[in-house]
């Protein structure tokens, strides 16, 4: 009997040392599926930040204080300011209110006819073709 309960152990110990060995090996799998999973969405998260940015840069989103578009970031910084907006647009004879760094109503009134005037489209923001026509009023008059 002494016989037959060592073999009876023996086969127990087997039968759990292969479960143990069949149980680590499903975990290691799942680990591994789980890491490559992980690096996958790590992957798809930064291609996507990428075409964020991209998109960005396309729609020109770097707003000046005033929230006149800036087409990119390099353009930003030649951009009038909304002081220098108002201030050409005094020197040019299209407006007569203080000059606040405000776009408000009377500024974008004297845009529009500042662009009427000088045969651009009249949409009341200050874009390239606008920016360059005011800019030969800039150093005109006083601020």
């Amino acid at each position: 009997m002494g016989f037959k309960s060592f073999l009876l152990l023996l086969s127990i110990c087997f039968v759990l040392t292969g479960c143990a060995t069949q149980r680590k090996s499903i975990v290691s799998k799942e680990v591994d599926e789980l890491k490559t999973r992980i690096n996958n969405l790590e992957s798809e998260l930064e291609f996507k930040n990428e075409r964020i940015s991209t998109l960005e840069k396309e729609i020109g989103l770097a707003y000046n204080s005033d929230n006149y578009r800036a087409k990119d970031s390099s353009k930003a910084s030649s951009r009038l300011t909304s002081k220098q907006i108002q201030t050409t647009l005094k020197n040019a004879g299209f407006y007569n209110g203080s000059i606040d760094g405000k776009i408000g109503k009377m500024t974008r009134g004297a845009i529009l006819e500042f662009q009427k005037a000088n045969g651009l489209k009249a949409d009341g923001i200050v874009g390239r073709k606008t920016s360059k026509a005011l800019r030969d009023y800039l150093s005109q008059g006083s601020s």
